[in-house]
């Protein structure tokens, strides 16, 4: 039995719902590719926060597909192993032993715990990597860093029939080689292939950080291709944005609508985006 009586917070949320029916409309029927970072994906209770936020889009019509990330989780495991790593140019080298528990990690124990929590929530997702049904092959990013592989081909056709069934795919970011071999793909640079590939109206960049900033600290809301390229020349995009600014130019180039870097550990990020006004984060367009 509902309360029939009112109170503000109440009120707050029908407003609330009220002011988001442009934007339900407007993504009915899109294409909502989402990377989830390994340092976004915190504990549990973000996690569920997260998984109700994707069945919701998915209620109202949006197809979100999640791409995620696990380096924190691999690193944890390499330890626990006591398995070396060695780098090339700040890179870590991934050799086959290396990528027995890259695969563990990202297919296994990150994939599933994505899956479980989604479907938790009511919504129906099911967990593939890049090798499930050739989505992705690879080729070999740079052969002093062993395993690691940028998307060659990508065949979304089972990410489209399990959209037409009513699931959520969630995917790990390994890719196949021509010779059967098993890669390792950044999962920015999987996520921004796989978004250019669908076509989709939005790329979802979760990371640990409030968006593209300025040289104050600022968060710079909306950006352009050119300047993001005059922000990286002149120093003021350094570090780890670089690789995510460059998915995101790639991503757009490929023919993805916008692509949006925000903070994943910030609650309700991908509704905030998508649904209000003020959005979350950078969006980068042409």
């Amino acid at each position: 039995m509902k309360k029939r009586d009112m109170n503000r917070d109440w009120i707050a949320t029908a407003s609330t719902l009220s002011q988001a029916l442009p934007y339900l409309q407007r993504y009915t029927g899109a294409i909502v590719v989402i990377k989830l970072g390994g340092h976004a994906m915190g504990s549990d209770e973000g996690m569920d926060s997260f998984a109700r936020d994707v069945v919701l889009m998915r209620q109202v019509g949006i197809n979100p597909v999640i791409v995620h990330g696990g380096g924190p989780m691999i690193n944890a495991l390499l330890d626990k192993l006591d398995i070396k790593s060695e780098f090339v140019k700040g890179k870590r080298v991934t050799d086959e032993k290396t990528m027995d528990v890259v695969e563990m990690v990202l297919s296994g124990t990150v994939n599933k715990r994505i899956v479980q929590a989604i479907n938790r929530q009511g919504g129906r997702a099911v967990g593939l990597s890049g090798k499930d049904a050739n989505l992705i092959f690879c080729e070999q990013t740079d052969p002093e860093l062993g395993l690691v592989g940028t998307p060659s081909r990508i065949d979304p056709s089972v990410i489209n029939s399990l959209f037409s069934d009513g699931f959520i795919p969630v995917i790990a970011p390994l890719g196949a080689g021509d010779n059967g071999e098993t890669f390792n793909i950044n999962g920015d640079t999987a996520a921004g292939a796989i978004a250019a590939a669908l076509k989709a109206d939005r790329l979802l960049l979760l990371t640990d950080v409030s968006g593209v900033k300025n040289d104050q600290g600022e968060v710079l809301t909306e950006l352009s291709a050119p300047q993001i390229r005059e922000l990286t020349e002149n120093g003021t995009i350094a570090g780890g944005m670089i690789p995510k600014t460059e998915t995101a130019l790639n991503a757009l180039e490929g023919g993805v609508r916008a692509v949006v870097i925000l903070d994943g550990r910030a609650p309700n990020a991908c509704l905030l985006e998508l649904f209000t006004e003020h959005g979350a984060g950078s969006i980068i367009r042409l």
